[in-house]
């Protein structure tokens, strides 16, 4: 048995791609995951599936992970046989169609224009309806993988990570609070025993990894991303320029702490550092970048049943890939290049 760490980024209806790759690593035996860090939605999956596990295991975990993203798009049409699901448009026709339809740019130029606190007594946040109905006895438990849930204090710009009893419905919907649609969420901040508003923790961990640094945890981390983190063509549309920027932001926290493993990393190799001095972290990483660059904002911000389906199937064949290659790997040796990455 191989116990590893989950590290799950947000990204919206993208986040289906991480339902995916969970979906497929739950089906494997002998790996186990001992803690979770989420941001945003992946902070909601990692709620998911911590409460499955409790409940009835694997297929616990698989099942409420289905619930989850059913609760999220209505996904009436996963029923669809696949010979049917292949007549659906491919993700980039219906993320383009979404991103150019009048009513679209019609709501994205309000959206820059109004602020959330502007809908008063009408204002409701759509996520909290789902995130009421955790199981937060399990969500909160000692037993099963540790659950690290990231947000951005407003304030004062620093991460927090709400872990154990602090985990709540609030916290999670903070970490998932983009403060162009959402309102700040008030909730106490465990750093300082005060409440505090926050916005969404990809400003400051998508996902954080330091929570897995914990010398009593595995040595192995795996990422699963879903902003790409290259994109080969320059952005000349304003609406792909302001993607890029997000992506850039919502990215620039972990290569920040990969940038740090990686030092680490080159510390204790050349002997400056004694081993044990601080935790050697083996990361391992999976994604489907060809994919997300196909897609864009629109297809975060609206849970299309169709494309989530895609994701899901995406997530999953990633995850396939992964095992394949280097499920050997795991426990053993790191399988994400650093060195190459920030060379």
């Amino acid at each position: 048995m191989v116990k590893i760490n989950l590290a799950l980024q947000g990204g919206g209806a993208h986040g289906a791609f991480t339902w995916g790759v969970l979906d497929r690593l739950l089906e494997e035996d002998d790996i186990e995951v001992a803690a979770i860090s989420g941001t945003s939605a992946g902070a909601l999956n990692g709620a998911a599936l911590k409460s499955g596990w409790l409940t009835g295991g694997r297929e616990g975990a698989r099942e409420n992970l289905d619930w989850l993203w059913t609760q999220v798009a209505k996904l009436d049409d996963l029923a669809l046989p696949r010979w049917m699901q292949a007549w659906m448009p491919e993700p980039a026709i219906v993320s383009k169609s979404i991103e150019f339809s009048p009513a679209y740019m019609l709501g994205d130029t309000l959206g820059r224009m109004l602020s959330p606190y502007a809908w008063g007594p009408l204002y409701e946040n759509p996520l909290e309806k789902i995130v009421d109905q955790f199981d937060f006895g399990r969500v909160c438990a000692r037993e099963g993988p540790e659950l690290f849930v990231c947000a951005t204090q407003v304030r004062d710009g620093k991460v927090s990570i709400f872990s154990g009893d602090a985990i709540t419905t609030k916290s999670i919907l903070a970490s998932a609070c983009l403060p162009t649609l959402f309102q700040a969420v008030e909730v106490e901040d465990p750093r300082t025993g005060t409440v505090e508003a926050f916005w969404d923790g990809g400003y400051t961990g998508n996902p954080a990894l330091f929570p897995l640094f914990d010398p009593k945890l595995p040595d192995d981390v795996l990422i699963v991303n879903i902003n790409p983190l290259e994109r080969d063509s320059v952005p000349v549309m304003p609406n792909e320029i302001q993607n890029r920027i997000n992506e850039i932001s919502f990215n620039s926290s972990l290569l920040r702490e990969l940038r740090a493993i990686e030092f680490v990393q080159r510390l204790l190799a050349e002997g400056s550092i004694k081993k044990g001095a601080m935790k050697n972290v083996r990361v391992h990483m999976v994604a489907d970048d060809a994919l997300m660059n196909d897609l864009s904002v629109a297809t975060k911000l609206i849970a299309v049943p169709a494309v989530i389906a895609r994701l899901k199937d995406a997530g999953r064949r990633a995850a396939g890939d992964f095992l394949a290659h280097h499920h050997k790997d795991l426990g053993k040796r790191q399988t994400v290049d650093l060195t190459k990455m920030f060379g």
